[in-house]
């Protein structure tokens, strides 16, 4: 059993909506920051922290569109086309310090997963907060392009990745493309950082979202238990 509400926190002065997500009994627990998809802290995003609260993991999503206010109507490309690198990582150390003032959890062990464009997310935070112990990323789409000016991308920071890393990618995606993810495990394995990557046949881009046309129910299947043996190995439960 899990218990799941909305909390919030402060990030750049302003006001962050986190969906969190906890199992039962005092712990303490380690913990997940997920990160979301281009269509925010949706029903997918709220799932994955619960099914990972039912794992004995304490998931804490945050909203990352804040900055837009409560009434915000554009479209999700639009708004996800508004953040920027830098703000992003200010959202995730708040998320961090949300759940290291929970007594409930062990801040020595804290994870991050993402998709869409909240593996690129993932990535980065990876190679920038030495906070994480563990990064899962899904189709991390554009790891090449930075979110801001003069501010190298996710790629090209490979070199300081904090933590060992898996991912998870589709066969026919086009973005990340299988030659983005090769181009990934050169890197990575030219720096020699600790990954695992795992592509899926038959699977594109958002494979894993059981709330839209793309889930693949076989990829999907096969990605789950190979993400929380990972965050056993790395984290324990």
């Amino acid at each position: 059993m899990a218990t799941s509400s909305w909390q919030q926190t402060e990030s750049d002065n302003n006001a962050m909506p986190i969906y969190l997500s906890a199992p039962e009994g005092a712990g303490p627990f380690p913990a997940l920051v997920v990160i979301q998809h281009q269509t925010g802290v949706d029903e997918f995003i709220q799932g994955m922290a619960q099914k990972f609260a039912a794992e004995s993991y304490v998931a804490a999503a945050p909203n990352l569109y804040h900055r837009d206010g409560p009434d915000c109507q554009d479209d999700p490309r639009t708004r996800s086309q508004r953040l920027g690198d830098r703000r992003v990582m200010n959202d995730i150390e708040a998320t961090i310090k949300l759940l290291r003032a929970n007594p409930a959890v062990d801040g020595n062990r804290i994870g991050i997963i993402g998709f869409c464009m909240g593996g690129r997310v993932v990535y980065l935070a990876a190679t920038t907060n030495p906070a994480f112990k563990a990064a899962v990323t899904f189709y991390p789409g554009n790891t090449a392009r930075a979110w801001g000016r003069d501010i190298p991308s996710p790629f090209e920071r490979s070199a300081e990745m904090h933590c060992p890393i898996q991912g998870h990618f589709g066969d026919d995606d086009k973005n990340p493309s299988p030659e983005d993810r090769e181009k990934l495990a050169a890197e990575l394995t030219k720096h020699g950082k600790a990954h695992e990557l795992y592509a899926y046949p038959g699977a594109s881009h958002a494979f894993m979202d059981n709330t839209k046309e793309s889930f693949r129910p076989n990829a999907a299947t096969d990605a789950w238990p190979r993400t929380l043996e990972f965050l056993r190995r790395h984290l324990g439960a």
